[in-house]
């Protein structure tokens, strides 16, 4: 991966993040990064 491909996914998931936390409030990004903490805890047990 390039660093131009790179920086152009994290602008797009920055951008994602910045118009749900606009449009629905907080409450989606507290529910995803509470699931996204038990998968790296699940993985982590995997390995």
């Amino acid at each position: 991966m390039t660093n131009p491909i790179a920086l152009f996914l994290g602008l797009l998931l920055v951008c994602g993040v910045a118009l749900d936390l606009f449009l629905f409030g907080p409450q989606h990004l507290i529910f995803l990064s509470k699931k996204l903490f038990d998968l790296t805890e699940w993985m982590a047990f995997w390995r």
